[in-house]
């Protein structure tokens, strides 16, 4: 492989694989390398929780392009390299086994580690994260012999889990340390009908209570012991409890940011010919805010390429997010931070309804159950920045019709 590049990128995830398509689609002429920490081909990471986890899809499936589309394209896959070092004056990353690259153009798109515990017997056999392919594979060569399971975080990740063990037939127990589950993502109404489906489905589900240290015997994990005293026997315990921003090199490099990296509308880092894309990049808007979405990786990346193909266009979209549990498909559109309304349209107890969040009269954003038509429909109403009456808002028929009549 070459030793420069015209534009290095760094993280082959959603984020790294679009930024490098949509340079190309942008008609950028330049060398490629899409480097990659992982030594498989990029893949689409949210399945690892759902489909993949529950062995209803094939690794093959999740690629998210074929193998030979990489080459097609002119795009040097460099995989299984992970970049420990950015030097910003002399334009190179240095790789782990101290290969140096150098670059017209970087963008970063690492996106985030787990966020680990420490407490005591958090080195304990049988404790899992879920990242990437080769924490779900351990996960699911461990699951065969666990009889008793606990996840410790109420996130999309550790709901999810949780249903896909109950659905392997698994004792599950799910410890969140907040009131609600969900409470970072969505409104109390959504936090308290999961609530409710998990237990239905079996999941014994302990709210407001952290986790004090695990307990183990050989090495082995054995239970968990709250900080209530109580102790939980477990054979096997997932941790989904955030993730930290990998942008550590970027840091040193000298780049602004804390909780990531900053950038601006155009996903440009303080670093001359450096962007940031993705759940690592945080947007300096207000206090600065970072979403962790494939959305927001994928809209980005094109941000980000396009700035490079020099045709800028500056970041407008809107967040939306999904998640797949039991029969339920969550679909969220815009951040409902700050709103101070809500409505429910459809029916809860037939599982399929959505929640409307308001501020000031204003339609800001949707958490949709199994209702697709309110999350396509919502999106533009929260696009336009439109509003409505609560009462009509809960009795149109289609959210359409609002758009029609605005227009």
């Amino acid at each position: 492989m070459p030793s420069h590049y015209d534009c290095i990128i760094v993280g082959a995830g959603h984020g790294g694989a679009q930024s490098a398509v949509a340079l190309r689609d942008a008609g950028y002429s330049g060398s490629i390398a899409l480097i990659g920490a992982e030594p498989e081909v990029p893949y689409d990471r949210p399945s690892l929780s759902k489909e993949y986890l529950a062995g209803k899809k094939s690794f093959e499936r999740m690629q998210l392009r074929p193998t030979d589309f990489w080459e097609s394209r002119s795009i040097d896959l460099l995989p299984d390299r992970r970049v420990t070092a950015v030097d910003a004056v002399r334009k190179t990353v240095a790789t782990a086994d101290s290969s140096i690259y150098s670059y017209d153009r970087l963008i970063w798109a690492t996106g985030g580690e787990p966020r680990r515990l420490t407490c005591v017997g958090s080195d304990l056999s049988g404790i899992f994260y879920i990242r990437n392919k080769a924490d779900c594979d351990a996960l699911m060569a461990a699951l065969p012999y666990a009889r008793k399971t606990v996840v410790v975080g109420g996130g999309y990740i550790g709901l999810e889990a949780a249903a896909v063990l109950r659905e392997l037939g698994k004792d599950v127990t799910l410890v969140e340390a907040k009131d609600r589950v969900l409470a970072r993502v969505a409104g109390e109404y959504i936090s308290r009908f999961y609530e409710a489906e998990h237990r239905r489905h079996g999941v014994h589900i302990k709210l407001g209570t952290g986790l004090s240290h695990f307990t183990g015997r050989a090495g082995r994990l054995e239970g968990l012991v709250l900080d209530t005293g109580e102790i939980l026997p477990a054979d096997l315990a997932i941790v989904g409890v955030g993730i930290i921003p990998a942008v550590q090199p970027l840091l040193a490099a000298g780049a602004e940011g804390g909780n990531g990296v900053d950038v601006d509308e155009f996903c440009r880092t303080s670093l001359p010919d450096v962007y940031c894309v993705g759940d690592c990049a945080c947007m300096r808007i207000g206090q600065g805010l970072r979403i962790e979405s494939l959305q927001n990786a994928n809209d980005q990346a094109t941000v980000a390429a396009k700035a490079i193909a020099g045709n800028a266009v500056p970041y407008r979209a809107t967040p939306w997010f999904w998640s797949n549990q039991y029969d339920l498909r969550l679909q969220t559109v815009g951040l409902s931070a700050g709103h101070d309304e809500t409505v429910i349209r459809g029916n809860p107890e037939e599982r399929r309804f959505s929640v409307v969040y308001l501020r000031r009269g204003t339609v800001i954003a949707l958490d949709c159950i199994n209702s697709p038509k309110d999350c396509m429909q919502g999106r533009k109403l929260v696009e336009a920045g439109l509003g409505a009456a609560p009462a009509v808002l809960a009795t149109v028929e289609t959210l359409k019709e609002l758009l029609l009549h605005d227009a």
